[in-house]
């Protein structure tokens, strides 16, 4: 296995599904790829906060957002690093309180089909 194939797979495991575009990056513009996962290895290895907080702070911002495609993927990545389906609740909690019903209950529908 090649060493970007491997990235992609361990990045795959914290954040979920990998966009195409990013697949891409490999071969079109390794470079660029490299300097993302740095950044990327960055963002999302523990520091003062762990991988599950983060983890859950990106859902919640991709609720609020209503974006599906990014809820989708950080709740399967989620899954992967061992975030239950109560500690995403509690968190859509937080973006219902700041973003009003429309984002908890989109991020929620997510959730229900995602972490069934």
């Amino acid at each position: 296995m090649k060493g970007s194939e491997k990235e992609l797979r361990t990045l795959e495991k914290k954040i979920g599904k990998v966009p195409k575009f990013f697949r891409e990056l490999t071969t079109k513009e390794p470079e660029m790829f490299n300097l993302v996962m740095r950044f990327e290895q960055h963002i999302w290895d523990d520091g003062k906060i762990s991988g599950k907080t983060k983890k859950l702070i990106a859902i919640a911002i991709a609720a609020a957002l209503r974006d599906q495609h990014a809820v989708r993927a950080h709740l399967a990545g989620a899954k992967n690093i061992g975030v239950t389906k109560g500690e995403v609740e509690e968190a859509l909690r937080v973006t219902f309180l700041l973003s009003g019903m429309p984002a908890y209950v989109y991020g929620r529908a997510q959730l229900d089909e995602v972490m069934k």
